[in-house]
């Protein structure tokens, strides 16, 4: 079973469509903090948040998760410029507890969802993945301090990741079954 966080939210919503396509099987946890219920498309929800290990430690239990799609985080970039404490303790903390719990119960294969905000102002375009990171935001510094713990978890305990550093996505699924949600909005630079 594939545990996706942020599966009711604009990425992991599609993500979630998308394994369920393939005949995976999925778990979606949410706060709802920022996601939508209606998107979560797959009939094993846990309502809960990764600054919560009781409850992240009952999940794993339930269910047998062989991978992780994590994509659970705040992505304001006004607001984490007047709210750092906020988006430190929210991507960084609850990002760590969600490790935690992967070691715990055996699970050492993440999906992360990090950003092209870990760049910064670019120094050349197209951006190479071996660019620079200078995230400009707390958000980025966020995204960019979480990519390197899983370079240290890989090393220390074995952890195998991918991290994704896409830029603003946008639109809905060629069926029209999911789309964009601007309540509330967001918007990531």
């Amino acid at each position: 079973m594939i545990l996706v966080t942020g599966g009711a939210g604009y990425v992991g919503s599609h993500c979630v469509k998308e394994l369920l396509q393939a005949e995976y099987d999925v778990v979606v946890l949410d706060n709802l903090s920022e996601g939508h219920r209606e998107a979560v498309l797959t009939e094993h929800f846990v309502k809960a948040d990764l600054l919560d290990l009781t409850a992240l430690r009952k999940t794993f239990a339930e269910y047998s998760i062989d991978a992780v799609m994590h994509f659970a985080a705040l992505a304001s970039v006004g607001d984490s410029v007047k709210n750092p404490q906020k988006y430190y303790q929210n991507n960084v903390i609850g990002t760590l507890n969600l490790l935690q719990t992967m070691w715990e119960y055996g699970v050492d294969q993440m999906i992360f969802s990090s950003s092209a905000a870990v760049y910064g102002d670019p120094e050349a375009i197209p951006i190479l993945e071996d660019h620079p990171k200078r995230p400009k935001n707390p958000y980025g510094k966020t995204k960019w301090m979480t990519e390197q713990i899983l370079e240290d978890y890989a090393y220390a305990y074995g952890l195998r990741y991918v991290a994704l550093r896409y830029f603003n996505a946008a639109g809905c699924d060629p069926q029209e079954q999911l789309g964009e949600n601007h309540d509330p909005g967001t918007v990531i630079s």
